[in-house]
């Protein structure tokens, strides 16, 4: 397939569902959590949960950088801003997560000077228009943005920008799948993999979870067909009695990664001992940090945050969201009190977070119409992929 349309095809979208519950072994149900937020983004997006038999759901993982940081790093963040001459720079969705006393937004509004940013280069462009101010660049993301963060970092050190320096909350994709799988209260018989992660780190580092855990992972494109057929490879694998990982998502993830971007992440960050996710708690390895040879350029160390541990807002069931506890329509204040426009959580900040991208294609009201109905849910006989 060469163009887009061709990966949202709704005749081979309901081929492929009828060859995925031709795979399902009757009685049993399955259980897959797809990591990637851009995967949950596409599953609602898309109605994907619509072309898939009943016996088989979805798990929304933790997959969205913005949703899984703590409101304490957010409150540091907002410590560094706040200092004498400091330009504070994010990219956007960062800009509306609550910290405990309000967003970036908010401190902007009494006069904090935090600025939007599509790239860490364009916070590197505002730190040479202001050499008499510092350049402080809220540096979030997995391994996919970790490397432009990276090279950024050695691009100022090279040119001598003492005035930029980075808030680095860079997290890992495997320390928290690990977690996952450790975790009593999850039940998972597979894995969509994250795609853009993979396009780094590659295929191997997944190889623990068939080996350890006797899961299988495939990871995955992220147009509706590429979701399908992944999930076809994994029960396929579930029917054989296989235990494996799969690229699906072979036009773009190679098995060894991106050996430049890693090689970039390798030389400017080292692992933080621990860090703390939102829903899932400390978990140690799981972020990087400034090496010491870039010290120059580490916010932390510059200005020395205070580094507090921060409670979520009791009526916030973020965590539960983020570890498939619950799906998002079951927090007690989704659609209600947390809505895009006044989230409480950082679940429904985040495009790629499980409850705005519930909230914004309508799902609630989809389900609600199904269970109307009498659906039970999934829809048996799916018609199209939506494009809506």
């Amino acid at each position: 397939m060469r163009f887009v349309d061709e990966y949202r095809d709704a005749g081979t979208a309901r081929a492929l569902s009828a060859r995925i519950a031709g795979l399902c072994e009757p009685g049993r149900d399955y259980a897959f959590m797809e990591v990637c937020g851009g995967h949950t983004h596409t599953i609602y997006k898309h109605g994907l949960e619509d072309h898939l038999p009943p016996a088989v759901s979805l798990v929304h993982g933790p997959g969205c950088p913005v949703c899984v940081i703590p409101m304490g790093r957010v409150d540091d963040a907002m410590h560094i801003a706040r200092q004498d001459g400091v330009i504070m720079t994010s990219f956007g969705d960062m800009m509306r997560v609550p910290g405990s006393h309000g967003s970036f937004f908010d401190a902007n509004a009494e006069g904090t000077d935090i600025r939007m940013v599509y790239s860490p280069l364009d916070s590197l462009k505002i730190a040479r228009a202001n050499p008499d101010r510092r350049v402080v660049f809220m540096a979030i993301g997995f391994e996919t943005t970790t490397p432009s963060t990276a090279m950024t970092v050695r691009r100022a050190a090279q040119e001598g920008l003492r005035n930029f320096s980075i808030f680095c909350n860079h997290i890992t994709i495997v320390p928290a799948l690990r977690a996952i799988l450790d975790s009593p209260d999850v039940r998972l018989d597979g894995f969509v993999g994250p795609g853009h992660v993979s396009t780094v780190i590659g295929c191997r580092p997944y190889d623990f979870i068939p080996r350890d855990y006797g899961r299988p992972l495939v990871v995955s494109g992220f147009e509706p067909l590429d979701i399908l057929q992944s999930i076809h490879h994994l029960l396929r694998q579930l029917r054989d009695g296989r235990c494996e990982v799969e690229n699906q998502y072979t036009r773009v993830v190679a098995a060894e990664g991106n050996p430049v971007a890693l090689a970039a992440i390798d030389e400017v960050l080292e692992p933080r001992a621990d860090f703390e996710w939102r829903g899932l708690g400390r978990i140690p390895w799981s972020a990087m940090q400034v090496r010491e040879r870039y010290a120059a350029f580490d916010a932390e160390r510059i200005f020395a945050p205070p580094g507090a541990r921060v409670e979520d807002p009791k009526a916030c069931q973020c965590g539960e969201v983020l570890t498939g506890v619950i799906k998002p329509w079951e927090c007690k204040v989704f659609g209600t009190g947390c809505t895009p426009e006044t989230p409480i959580g950082a679940c429904m900040v985040s495009p790629e977070g499980a409850c705005a991208a519930f909230y914004n294609f309508g799902r609630l009201r989809h389900r609600t119409l199904g269970a109307e109905s009498g659906s039970a849910g999934n829809a048996k006989a799916p018609k199209a992929v939506s494009t809506a």
